[in-house]
């Protein structure tokens, strides 16, 4: 501050202990004092602790960052989206069509497992993104993660030990239950690659309450009641310099080759679609703790019933196809055709609009979310149930915008088939929108 003694002012930043121990940032606007000789007197200054200010400015500019790349990585997958339902519905066709013919069947296989890798590739870009279409129910967590155990046991290996930690009278949780399996399971994966010499597993429940204070220190973090899952490893841990990019896409400590550097991105994302809070503490050499803070359903979980052997409904009636990309298009013709189903085609809203007054046997309309010309699937199938109130809607896409989907959730009543699809999920799907408990 000896310039201070020149200019007569002094502004800067300075690092602080406390008694406490702990280090922080104050900001000093200092004032030189003068006597009526003009000779310094004293010295009058204002010191701000400024580091929750800081901390808050570099989680804004994290969140920022993140958002964008969440806004590109969204539109590149609407378009890989539609060329692997393609690929995907293709290898399952001529792997049907091969089985007498191995030598096929195996590049048949190897086309299929590609694209299906595509396809988790792209979810885990969507999730991240904060674009995936979630179903929100009302979960039972205890009974998820008991159900995950052997699962989980045979993916960590023997060399882990596992242990879950329930607690008692914990709240129901709303979520998607599919997303949240995977979640767990790609968090239980990277505590796994984080003790290559065994180690301890803990997955713990228990339930939790954000107060104001807290959600004022953290962004988009709303306080209230929440089904806290922490998944804990006595792994390598992690340096405090990577600890504020562990949740960006790509981002990875692992040797090459070892990891994508997208589950946690993945898992960041559906906590925060889901309107939840997620935390991550690690110290090198000591392990890491993930916490996710799941909103509280205030709904009882209704009871699982067991699941069928799926099997590919079969069906006489006609569909309005509705598509931009004319492979999908093609491809989505022959599948349904294949199912029984008589079809009609459009590669925009308004003409598909057109065919709607000039044809009254149509009884599904199964459109694409982004299209162009001026009119997105949802437009056109709210200006198609105004001229028949009875059509069926079916809306599939790779990347839906908010189109169909607000604050992270599918709005009620409509359904969707995302992409890319097999040729089950297609007909499951057609078959549920057509039927009389979908009205």
């Amino acid at each position: 501050m000896a310039s201070i003694h020149q200019d007569g002012e002094w502004n800067g930043r300075v690092q602080h202990r406390r008694k406490d121990g702990r280090l922080i940032t104050v900001e000093i606007r200092a004032t030189l004092i003068r006597d009526e000789r003009g000779m310094p007197q004293s010295t009058f200054a204002i010191i701000s602790d400024i580091t929750h200010k800081l901390a808050m400015e570099e989680r804004l500019e994290r969140s920022e960052r993140l958002e964008v790349i969440g806004q590109l990585t969204g539109g590149v997958a609407h378009d890989f989206n539609n060329l692997l339902t393609v690929m995907l519905g293709n290898a399952e066709m001529l792997a049907e069509e091969l089985r007498d013919q191995p030598r096929l069947l195996m590049l048949a296989e190897m086309t299929r497992s590609a694209a299906q890798r595509g396809a988790e590739l792209t979810h885990h870009l969507l999730a991240f993104a904060r674009r995936q279409a979630l179903e929100p129910q009302v979960v039972q967590v205890n009974a998820l993660i008991k159900s995950m155990g052997s699962l989980l046991r045979r993916t960590l290996g023997g060399d882990l030990e596992l242990e879950l930690i329930q607690g008692a009278g914990l709240w129901n949780a709303m979520v998607d239950p599919s997303q949240l399996e995977s979640a767990l399971l790609n968090l239980c994966l990277n505590a796994r690659d984080a003790m290559p010499e065994g180690g301890q597993l803990t997955l713990e429940t228990t339930n939790s309450w954000i107060d104001q204070n807290y959600a004022g220190q953290h962004a988009e973090v709303e306080p209230g009641q929440y089904v806290l899952v922490a998944v804990s490893d006595t792994g390598c841990g992690i340096a405090p310099e990577d600890l504020p990019r562990v949740f960006e896409p790509f981002f990875t400590t692992k040797e090459m080759g070892k990891g994508t550097g997208l589950g946690l991105s993945m898992v960041y994302g559906f906590v925060k679609q889901s309107r939840g809070h997620i935390m991550i503490y690690s110290e090198p050499g000591e392990g890491t703790t993930i916490k996710m803070y799941l909103p509280r359903a205030l709904h009882q979980a209704p009871q699982i019933n067991p699941s069928t052997t799926p099997h590919l409904p079969q069906g006489q009636a006609t569909i309005l196809i509705v598509e931009d990309d004319e492979l999908v298009r093609r491809f989505a013709e022959d599948q349904l055709r294949g199912l029984g189903y008589r079809t009609m085609t459009a590669c925009n809203g308004p003409d598909a609009l057109q065919m709607i007054r000039e044809h009254a046997a149509i009884d599904l309309l199964f459109t694409d979310v982004i299209m162009p010309g001026g009119m997105n699937g949802r437009q056109l199938a709210d200006a198609a149930t105004v001229l028949r109130p009875a059509l069926r809607v079916l809306f599939t896409s790779g990347y839906t915008k908010n189109a169909i989907i607000h604050r992270g959730r599918l709005d009620p009543g409509v359904h969707l088939l995302s992409k890319p699809y097999s040729r089950a999920d297609l007909a499951q799907k057609v078959s549920a929108a057509l039927s009389k408990e979908s009205s």
